[in-house]
């Protein structure tokens, strides 16, 4: 794991995110991410994304190189910042070989479905997040 990252995951390409060009559509690169994030709040945080009740305010990725047919990707994350009611995470996507495919950046805001505004990240999560950090 490279040391700016503090979680990693594994992710196999399926035919359905290959494009007519024959590499994973610049799409699927979101829905990746967001598997990632599962896994870091699953495996980290100890809660499942549909327990997290955030919203993504932010998406931003830099394609750097393409991701061909077969490969298990390695998904790298980091929480970069950790604010009062969001958390912004950074993200490199590696391809089987180890080059950079894509480099990311979301941001997500704790979210209060029946006042439906932003929230405080609760504390047990923070304190867990700042552990892993």
């Amino acid at each position: 794991m490279a040391d700016d990252y503090e979680f990693e995951t594994e992710i196999r390409v399926r035919f359905r995110d290959l494009d007519p060009m024959d590499h994973v559509n610049n799409a699927v690169y979101s829905t990746y991410l967001e598997q990632a994030r599962a896994d870091y709040f699953r495996e980290v945080v100890d809660v499942t994304l549909a327990d997290v009740d955030t919203v993504l305010a932010s998406l931003s990725i830099d394609f750097h190189r393409p991701i061909e047919p077969d490969e298990t990707v390695t998904i790298a994350l980091t929480v970069s910042d950790l604010g009062t009611s969001s958390l912004s995470m950074e993200y490199e996507v590696r391809r089987g070989d180890g080059a950079v495919a894509a480099t990311a950046e979301t941001v997500q805001v704790a979210y209060d479905r029946e006042t439906e505004s932003s929230r405080p990240i609760p504390d047990e999560w923070r304190e867990t997040i700042e552990a892993a950090r």
